[in-house]
């Protein structure tokens, strides 16, 4: 399942660049599949929408550094660990229950991201 970052960050900023998917943001910051990725063109959202690679989306949270889990892929095919958990201080980077994957859906995942 993916990561998420609960509201008890502190955002330190710790965890971005650690993300080797580029699924973290700072609070308020929109997201898009080809930041920090090579996707490019029709891409497939968690819920079956289609939208392009470049597409800019509304951030998950405004206050607080987040997580897409559309890009979440608990750093599978990476490292053994999440790496955002790893260096949290305040360890707030905890599976996100809504989000249940299998390690093979996530390795896919990681596969498109990095064409």
């Amino acid at each position: 399942m993916a990561i998420k970052i609960t509201e008890e960050c502190i955002n330190c900023g710790a965890c971005e660049p650690e993300c080797p998917n580029n699924a973290i943001y700072e609070g308020g910051v929109e997201w898009s599949f080809a930041d920090g990725t090579n996707v490019k063109g029709p891409v497939v959202m968690m819920d079956g929408t289609i939208v392009d690679a470049g597409d800019r989306f509304a951030p998950v949270s405004v206050d607080t550094y987040y997580i897409t889990p559309n890009k979440c892929t608990e750093c599978q095919g990476f490292h053994e660990e999440p790496q955002c958990a790893s260096v949290c201080p305040v360890d707030c980077c905890v599976p996100d229950e809504m989000y249940r994957e299998t390690i093979e859906d996530l390795l896919a995942k990681k596969d498109k991201l990095h064409i």
